[in-house]
């Protein structure tokens, strides 16, 4: 019996540059119209002048354990896929943006055919055996695909030693990215 996949993205915001190819290699494979986007870099700047830090961060989809989108689509077409990733199913999306006014992560969007879209960590390709096009586009190796339920113990080596924050974890939907310092 094979064990159960559960994705989670790890990423390392001291390798992050912030040039965007992961950005642009979601576009590429995932044909996002123009002015729309799966995943994003953010500058999450702290302190006060003039002992500021910038912190660069690859950011998408959280793939929530308890994901509001999921909840409050009234379709089903935002559901979970087994992996441990949240899905849409375009055929039974109407459109209506209730997982856009759920999500707390503003990690969506409705596509101009009329559909909701989000990152996917590039399911099609995980299918096949694959990383997602961000991750293997990353000049600097900042992004990381694991599997939490794996024994290899490569989440808890990029872990180690490592300080980790969650976005936005009081609101109760148990993220799946993970951001180093």
């Amino acid at each position: 019996m094979s064990r159960k996949k559960n994705y989670a993205m790890v990423i390392d915001t001291r390798a992050c540059v912030g040039c965007s190819a992961c950005v642009y290699a979601c576009k590429s494979e995932n044909s996002v119209p123009e002015g729309f986007c799966r995943d994003w870099i953010e500058q999450k700047i702290q302190g006060s002048f003039p002992n500021l830090t910038m912190e660069l961060r690859s950011n998408r989809c959280q793939h929530c354990e308890d994901a509001p989108c999921v909840t409050y689509c009234p379709t089903g077409s935002s559901h979970y896929a087994g992996d441990g990733t949240v899905q849409i199913d375009r055929d039974l999306c109407t459109g209506c943006k209730a997982c856009l006014a759920a999500c707390p992560y503003d990690a969506r969007y409705i596509h101009p055919i009329g559909y909701a879209d989000k990152c996917s960590f590039c399911q099609h390709r995980l299918k096949k055996g694959l990383q997602p096009a961000c991750v293997t586009t990353c000049p600097t190796d900042a992004l990381h695909l694991v599997d939490l339920n794996s024994n290899d113990g490569i989440f808890e080596n990029l872990l180690e030693d490592r300080k980790t924050t969650q976005d936005i974890v009081h609101a109760g939907t148990g993220p799946k990215l993970f951001w180093l310092q």
